[in-house]
């Protein structure tokens, strides 16, 4: 039996145990331990491009267009934003301050932002889809909206009494194209 102190240095690197493999299989200095696995630093990224680019269909009111993923989001966050949603609004106005920055502030800043605020039991809002009435400028929010000459002669063939004649020019002025509707015997305003 060999004293501690008495073992030759040697054997004390040759030991095999917790924390000490066998020389003959240590990682060797500049060598990688995973020659054959994933690079370090890659990781999978979220394809943003590919999802974000596809091209969609954006739909505003009647008409429809194609347009990027990302714009489609974009908008209806701000739709979000405008009606009251104050995390999306928030959320948009990064998205605007972010442009500018990348941008170098070139465009021109957005100096008012409109909101609408509709009545909840207004019916606006519900005769351009079921179109009984057309907006006269597709793109403003607060434009005058016409009745569609159908609906008029509907409205009119239920009516009990005849209209005054100021009640008669009210509605030619709403009619979108008063000259095609059919307007009943007893009607007196010219379209």
């Amino acid at each position: 039996m060999t004293d501690w102190d008495d073992t030759p240095v040697e054997a004390e690197e040759s030991e095999v145990g917790y924390q000490s493999p066998p020389k003959a299989t240590r990682f060797k200095k500049g060598q990688s331990g995973n020659p054959a696995g994933r690079p370090r630093g890659r990781h999978r990224k979220v394809p943003y491009e590919a999802v974000l680019g596809q091209m969609v269909t954006i739909r505003e009111g009647e008409t429809t267009r194609r347009g990027t993923a990302a714009e489609a989001f974009l908008l209806k966050l701000t739709q979000s934003g405008l009606g009251g949603n104050s995390a999306a609004a928030r959320d948009i106005l990064d998205v605007i301050e972010r442009g500018k920055d990348q941008k170098g502030g070139d465009e021109p800043e957005v100096t008012t932002i409109t909101r609408t605020i509709v009545d909840p039991g207004s019916v606006t809002w519900a005769l351009e889809p079921l179109r009984m009435a057309k907006k006269l400028d597709p793109y403003r929010e607060t434009a005058r909206m016409v009745l569609q000459p159908w609906l008029v002669e509907a409205a009119l063939t239920r009516l009990d009494t005849t209209l005054s004649p100021a009640e008669q020019r009210i509605i030619v002025e709403a009619t979108r194209t008063p000259h095609k509707v059919r307007w009943p015997e007893w009607w007196s305003e010219n379209p």
